[in-house]
């Protein structure tokens, strides 16, 4: 269940930190530039991808071992 655990923090903290680092940055500036916007979506596309495997195996692990969320 520990691996549960580290996939998680992985995919979820990790890109978390990575977003809110470049909005943090992207505030400190007056504007985007056209690089800096293309690397804000192409990160928008890999969170809205890593949410959906995310679910995936939120969904596998219910219907494996229903009591895992009672552990986290």
């Amino acid at each position: 269940m520990g691996e549960v655990i580290g996939v998680l923090l992985v995919t979820i903290v990790l890109p978390l930190v990575v977003v809110l680092h470049y909005v943090t940055k992207w505030k400190e500036a007056k504007g985007l530039s056209r690089e800096e916007e293309q690397m804000l979506e192409e990160i928008w596309e890999s969170a809205q991808k890593m949410e959906s495997r995310i679910n995936s195996l939120e969904t596998i692990l219910d219907a494996q071992a229903p009591e895992w969320r009672k552990r986290v």
